[in-house]
């Protein structure tokens, strides 16, 4: 058994290409690259802790674990657990020890709770979570669209018919000319956000967090659609790449309000299929809460079918007093 106490340190710079390997081997169907680590982490919002440390044997790190906050879900008191330990090194004590260590750590900020999010699938990974108190609160359905089998034929005029409304869908790039771009991207996503299912009332996103992932290695400039109505940023479907991955994944899609059952979201998902199309992009992903029945049956109508739901699962670990 590995001396996991004598192993632990605390993350360093040096450490990237090991954890990316790692994350890789522990979730092989959602691959991380070096830089895509570094820019998350360079790219936090201040206000959330975070702490992150890893395990050594024989010089390898086999195992990776910490906490941190979430900006879209901001409390200062609540955090969410992460522990990867590698397949060839599990059943040791190695997640026992880290979990042990994590809390611990997160004890000084007096926590409220902590979460995690584990595919259904995983019934190792559930079961151990479950033996330290906690419940699921949420799931959420992942899809996989086929773009090279999809039939674009029962949705002919889909787009057409947004059009004839007056309005038209450009591209992030498209967009660069109107100098508040950036801002009303900003305020769609904080007006979207209020309606999508979250574990925790949704904060908004700081504008600055919000121009940095713009920035992403993972942003499609001509993957991002936004629907607009004389000048008005009324609705989006978002596409990114993950650098490890031919597929693309889908980020946020949504209506204002006021614009929804005119067919934009299904106009802004069809745009998307095409941009898949047209670059060689075989498969899109997406993930939807299961109670989001709106846009889960646009996903369905599409043909996009569901994978393994993850859960959000949560312990409580002391009550919120006032």
């Amino acid at each position: 058994m590995i001396k996991v106490k004598s192993a632990f340190r605390p993350f360093a710079p040096g450490d990237y290409p090991a954890l990316a390997a790692l994350r890789c081997a522990v979730e092989p169907e959602y691959p991380v690259t070096v830089e895509e680590l570094q820019f998350h982490d360079a790219n936090r919002d201040p206000k959330c802790r975070h702490a992150r440390w890893v395990c050594e044997n024989a010089g390898d790190i086999v195992a990776s674990g910490g906490y941190g906050q979430e900006t879209y879900v901001y409390h200062p008191r609540k955090f969410w657990l992460s522990l990867s330990v590698h397949p060839e090194h599990r059943r040791r004590g190695i997640g026992t020890r880290f979990y042990d260590h994590v809390l611990t750590e997160l004890e000084s900020f007096e926590p409220l709770s902590v979460g995690s999010s584990v595919r259904s699938d995983r019934s190792d990974s559930i079961a151990f979570l479950e033996r330290r108190g906690f419940q699921e609160i949420m799931r959420a359905w992942e899809s996989r669209l086929d773009v090279s089998t999809f039939d674009p034929s029962p949705y002919a005029g889909a787009q057409e018919r947004v059009r004839e409304q007056g309005i038209e869908i450009a591209t992030f790039r498209e967009l660069e000319a109107d100098p508040e771009r950036n801002r009303k991207l900003h305020d769609l996503e904080i007006a979207l956000n209020e309606d999508v299912p979250a574990p925790d009332p949704v904060t908004p996103v700081p504008f600055e967090q919000f121009v940095a992932w713009l920035s992403s290695p993972n942003a499609l400039p001509d993957g991002y659609f936004v629907a607009v109505d004389k000048g008005k940023y009324v609705g989006l479907s978002t596409l990114w790449i993950r650098q490890g991955s031919d597929d693309l994944e889908t980020g946020l899609t949504g209506v204002r309000r006021e614009y929804r059952r005119r067919g934009i979201a299904l106009a802004l998902k069809l745009r998307a299929i095409d941009y898949a199309r047209a670059a060689g992009r075989r498969v899109i992903r997406t993930e939807n809460n299961t109670g989001n029945r709106a846009m889960l049956s646009i996903n369905e109508r599409l043909g996009f079918v569901k994978q393994p739901p993850w859960l959000i699962m949560r312990k409580t670990l002391r009550e919120e007093s006032g």
